[in-house]
Formats: C-alpha cells, sequence, structure tokens
C-alpha cells in the first residue's frame, strides 16, 4: 500500500477555493475557481501517482477506456486514499456505462471529499438515468450548491421539480 504525504496545506486551499465557489458572482469567476480547485484535488503527492492519473485522463480522452481502466485502477489500489483517482476511475466506468462500478467509485470519492461536486454530480446522472428521481434531485441540489453556475445542473433539476415535489415550474 502506498502512503500519501500530509496534504493539510492542499485541503486548506481546497477549503478556500470552495468558499469562494460557493460565493461567486459570476460564471466566468466560478469556472476559474473550478479548474484551480480540480488542480488543487488532483495533487496526489507522488510523481508516480500523479503520471498513472494522468494517463488515466489521458486515455480517457481518447476513448481508451479499458487503458484508463488499468491505469486508475493500479492508482486507487496504490493510493486508496487519493479521491480524485477515484474520480477518474469512476468516470471511466461511467464511460462504458458500468453504472455499479462509477457508482462504486464515486462513494469513495465522497467518503474522502464529501464536497467532490464532480463525484456529486455522477451521483445525480447515474440516479437520473436509472429513473431514481429523488436521489438525482437531491444530489443535484447538493452540486448547486458548490457549483452555483452550472446550467445544466440547473436544468436538470428544473426536469425533476415537478416529478420530485409534484408541482410543474
Amino acid at each position: 500500500m502506498f502512503s500519501l504525504p500530509n496534504t493539510a496545506l492542499a485541503q486548506d486551499r481546497a477549503g478556500e477555493l470552495l468558499e469562494e465557489l460557493a460565493a461567486s458572482e459570476s460564471a466566468a469567476q466560478a469556472e476559474r475557481l473550478e479548474k484551480a480547485l480540480y488542480m488543487e484535488w488532483s495533487k496526489s503527492g507522488s510523481a508516480a501517482m500523479d503520471l498513472l492519473l494522468k494517463r488515466g485522463r489521458d486515455a480517457l480522452e481518447v476513448n481508451e477506456t479499458d487503458a484508463a481502466i488499468g491505469h486508475l485502477t493500479a492508482l486507487t489500489d496504490h493510493a486508496p486514499q487519493f479521491a480524485e483517482g477515484w474520480h477518474a476511475l469512476a468516470l471511466a466506468y461511467y464511460q462504458v456505462e458500468m453504472f455499479g462500478p462509477a457508482m462504486d467509485a464515486l462513494e469513495h470519492v465522497l467518503a474522502l471529499n464529501p464536497v467532490h461536486f464532480g463525484a456529486l454530480r455522477g451521483v445525480a446522472a447515474i440516479h437520473d438515468q436509472l429513473g431514481n428521481d429523488a436521489l438525482a434531485y437531491e444530489a443535484y441540489a447538493k452540486v448547486l450548491e458548490l457549483r452555483p453556475f452550472d446550467e445544466e445542473v440547473t436544468g436538470a433539476l428544473e426536469r425533476l421539480a415537478g416529478k420530485v415535489q409534484g408541482i410543474s415550474i
């Protein structure tokens, strides 16, 4: 098992960025903060683990999901406390519609980082696709609290509101 160094400083920075994101006043500001936050979350503290994350993400970008899953599984095996590794693995599973393994990986992310809006959005999307409207709505609402300028999430909430709340918007 691989042990990551103390990342308290990175967590402090991520906390600051999350607060700024929740209070952002424009989509452009929110986008800038989100990018900075993902950069913080992507720091494993190990060059080898960072390389596995990069290789996995690169493979995903060119739709080589088998390779991506291989790299990202190795990453999560060696650095199980690295939430962003689990998030990338969830994306790979989601890309090939393996929703069970994707949800399992997302649960790992949220256990390690309960405010990971990307993971929450993934949970919402899976529940939405499976017809679990109330669970999808709840997860989308949490995403919007953390990430106020997500038009797709706002649209999903509006679409699901009638089904979940019994009213039409």
